[in-house]
C-alpha cells in the first residue's frame, strides 16, 4: 500500500504525529470534513492541532493503529475508554466494524471482574471531560454491584463501633465489608462523587459509605497540594451531607473539622459540616468541644463554634429533638462552661450566651452553672456591680439546691441583690411545698385513729412508723395511707422549722452585708 506522510497532527501539545491523510480520512468523519477537498492534492502537506483530544497522545495513537490496521484493533478494559471517547471525537461512526466491537465489549461489561472494572475506571479517570457517558455509568453500576454483594454485613453496626469490636467474627465481617476501600482511593473526586451518589440511590449501607469517605480523605491528603486538599475535603463533606447523619461517626466529623480549619474551605461546606455535628451534640464529649480558637481571637477555645453547634440543635425545635437529648447536651455544656470560665478574655455577654443557648427545661439543676459563675467571678474580679448582676441573670434560682443558695448568700463575689433573690426563691419554694402539703390535713384529721404528732413526740412517731413498716404487708389500704400521711405531716413540721431558720439566717446575713456596704460609703 502506497503510504504518504502529508498530514501533521498536534495532539494537545503533547506529541506530533505525521500521517497519511487518505488513510485517516477514510475512517474519520472529523478529518474528512476538514480536508475533504484537499485530499486529491497529494503534494499538499496539511496540519491540524487538537487542544482537547480525549485521552491525549495515547488515545490518538490507538486511533491511528486502528486506521492503519484496516479497521481492526484488540479491545480490552485498559484501552476501551480511550478508544471509545477518541472514536466519538474523531466521528468514526461510519466504521461499523469498530462500533460492533465496542458495543459488544460494552455488553459484556456486566460480567467483568472487579479488577477489569477498576482498570477501566482508572483509565476513565484520565478523561474528566466525558465522565457523564453511558459507558462510564455501566462501569460504575457494575462496580457498585460487586461492592454491595459483600458490604451488607454491617447494616446493624453503629458509626463508632466500626472496626473496634473484639470478636474475631466481627473483625472478619468488617474486612469483608470494606475490602474495596483501598482500590478506590486512587480515583479522582469526580468519580468518587458519582460512585457515592450511585451507592445512595441503591440503598447502600450508609455506615460503610461514611467510613469509606473518611478513609478516602485521610489517604488522599497525605501527598496532596493545598488546593487538592481543599477540593478533596469539600467533596467528602458534600457526600457525607447526602447520607443519613445518624450513620456518620461524630469523631470522624470532628477530625474533618480540624483539617478544614486550616484549608479555608467554602462557607457553604463549613455550614454543612457544622450542621452534621450540631445534630449529634448529645453524642459529643468535652474533648470534642475544646477546639482552639482561630488565629486573631483572644479566647482559649473557639466558643463561637460551640454556640453555632447549639443553635443548629435548638433550631430543630423541642418537637423534633427529645428532651432527654437536650438534657445530655446540657450536662455536656455544664462541663464546657466550667472549662472556659477561667478564661480571662471571656466576656460576660459570651458567658451568658453559653448558659442561655439551651432551653431552661434542659437543666434540672443549676448548681454546676453557679459553680462556673463562681470561678468566672474569681478570675474576673474587676467586673462592675452591674456586670455581676447581669451575669447572675443566667441563674435559675428555683433550680438551685439549698446548699448552693446557702453558699451564694455567704459568697462576697456575688452581688447582694443576687443573694436576696436566691434566698427568696428558696423561701417561696418551701412555702409552696408547705401549702401543697397542708391541703391534705383535713383528710388526715378525718381519718380514724389519727395520732397528732407534735415536735415533742417526734421520736415516738418515728418509732411508730418503723413498727408499721415492719408489718406493712398486713396493713389494710387505709392503714397504709394513714401511715404515709403521718410521715408527711412530720416532714411538714421539719420544713416549717427549716424555713424559720432560713428566714432568721437571711435577715442576719443581709443586715451584716448591707451594713458593710453602708460603712464603705463616704
Amino acid at each position: 500500500m502506497d503510504v504518504s506522510c502529508d498530514l501533521e497532527v498536534d495532539v494537545n501539545g503533547e506529541e506530533i504525529f505525521i500521517l497519511d491523510k487518505r488513510i485517516i480520512c477514510s475512517y474519520s468523519g472529523r478529518i474528512n470534513k476538514l480536508f475533504g477537498k484537499s485530499m486529491g492534492s497529494s503534494s499538499q502537506s496539511l496540519k491540524v492541532i487538537f487542544h482537547d483530544f480525549p485521552g491525549g497522545a495515547e488515545g490518538f495513537e490507538l486511533i491511528t493503529r486502528f486506521c492503519y490496521n484496516n479497521g481492526t484493533i484488540k479491545i480490552n478494559p485498559s484501552n476501551l475508554s480511550r478508544l471509545y471517547y477518541a472514536a466519538h471525537f474523531m466521528e468514526m461512526n461510519k466504521s461499523e466494524k469498530f462500533l460492533e466491537q465496542t458495543e459488544k465489549f460494552l455488553e459484556e461489561m456486566k460480567y467483568w471482574t472487579w479488577s477489569e472494572l477498576l482498570v477501566a475506571l482508572k483509565c476513565q479517570d484520565l478523561l474528566p471531560s466525558v465522565n457523564s457517558s453511558g459507558m462510564l455509568k455501566k462501569c460504575l453500576h457494575s462496580l457498585v454491584g460487586l461492592a454491595a454483594e459483600t458490604s451488607s454485613c454491617l447494616s446493624n453496626s453503629s458509626p463508632d463501633s466500626f472496626d473496634t469490636r473484639s470478636t474475631e467474627s466481627s473483625k472478619n465481617s468488617s474486612v469483608r465489608a470494606t475490602w474495596w476501600f483501598e482500590d478506590l482511593v486512587a480515583l479522582n473526586t469526580n468519580l468518587i462523587e458519582m460512585i457515592i451518589l450511585l451507592m445512595v440511590s441503591q440503598n447502600f449501607n450508609h455506615i460503610i459509605i461514611s467510613r469509606f469517605l473518611f478513609y478516602y480523605q485521610k489517604s488522599r491528603l497525605v501527598l496532596a497540594t493545598s488546593d487538592q486538599k481543599r477540593e478533596i475535603t469539600e467533596t467528602v463533606i458534600n457526600m457525607l451531607y447526602s447520607l443519613d447523619w445518624s450513620a456518620i461517626s461524630l469523631m470522624g466529623l470532628f477530625g474533618i473539622l480540624r483539617v478544614a480549619m486550616s484549608l479555608n474551605i467554602s462557607k457553604y461546606c463549613r455550614n454543612k459540616l457544622e450542621s452534621m455535628i450540631g445534630s449529634q451534640m448529645d453524642q459529643a464529649t468535652l474533648d470534642h468541644l475544646l477546639v482552639p480558637s482561630p488565629i486573631g481571637t483572644n479566647y482559649f477555645y473557639d466558643v463561637n463554634l460551640v454556640l453555632r453547634f447549639l443553635k443548629l440543635l435548638v433550631g430543630k425545635g423541642m418537637c423534633c429533638v427529645p428532651l432527654v437529648r437536650f438534657k445530655k447536651v446540657a450536662s455536656l455544656m455544664d462541663l464546657y462552661i466550667a472549662e472556659v470560665a477561667p478564661d480571662p478574655c471571656l466576656k460576660v455577654s459570651k458567658f451568658l450566651e453559653l448558659v442561655r443557648a439551651l432551653p431552661d427545661s434542659a437543666r434540672d439543676c443549676y448548681d454546676p452553672i453557679y459553680h462556673a459563675m463562681d470561678m468566672y467571678l474569681e478570675v474576673h474580679d474587676g467586673l462592675s456591680e452591674e456586670e455581676k448582676v447581669n451575669l447572675c441573670c443566667g441563674l435559675n434560682n428555683e433550680k438551685l439546691s439549698s446548699e448552693a443558695c446557702k453558699h451564694l448568700a455567704q459568697n462576697n463575689k456575688f452581688p447582694p441583690k443576687s443573694a436576696v433573690q436566691a434566698l427568696t426563691s428558696q423561701h417561696n419554694k418551701l412555702k409552696n411545698l408547705l401549702r401543697a402539703t397542708n391541703q391534705t390535713k383535713p383528710f388526715i384529721d378525718s381519718s380514724p385513729g389519727f395520732v397528732d404528732i407534735d415536735a415533742e413526740k417526734k421520736g415516738e412517731a418515728c418509732e411508730q412508723i418503723v413498727v408499721y413498716a415492719g408489718k406493712i404487708d398486713r396493713l389494710t389500704e387505709n392503714e397504709k395511707l394513714r401511715v404515709h400521711l403521718q410521715g408527711m405531716q412530720w416532714r411538714v413540721m421539719e420544713l416549717e422549722k427549716l424555713c424559720g431558720k432560713m428566714q432568721t439566717q437571711m435577715a442576719k446575713i443581709m443586715k451584716s452585708r448591707f451594713s458593710k456596704y453602708s460603712s464603705a460609703d463616704p
